[in-house]
């Protein structure tokens, strides 16, 4: 899941509908493309700021093939850091996680 996926999943419910064939645009793009449903979320996640929320969704998927610990220890305690949460890469974690680390940001 891309950074936008997770910043999208913060205020809609996101439902994927169907693939777009490639021959439906001219010239046909590389990449596969979809259409997808966006409707407000019914409940809110509980976090600590939206700044915050955005600035560490936006500093971890910035260097995602490092781990979370690595992209975003400048926003983390050294000592939050020590959990194995940190081990993982950005795209690993839910967005309810994203919201969980939130409260625990300098």
């Amino acid at each position: 899941m891309e950074c936008l996926a997770y910043l999208y999943r913060l205020f809609f419910e996101v439902e994927y509908l169907f693939d777009v064939n490639e021959q439906s645009f001219n010239p046909p793009p590389k990449v596969k493309s979809g259409v997808i449903r966006l409707r407000p979320a019914k409940t809110k996640l509980a976090m600590k700021s939206e700044a915050g929320f955005f600035l560490l969704v936006k500093t971890a998927f910035n260097q995602r093939r490092k781990t979370l610990r690595n992209a975003v220890k400048g926003l983390f305690e050294p000592e939050v850091l020590t959990d194995k949460l940190f081990d993982k890469r950005a795209e690993q974690l839910s967005v309810q996680q994203f919201a969980e680390l939130s409260f625990k940001m300098k």
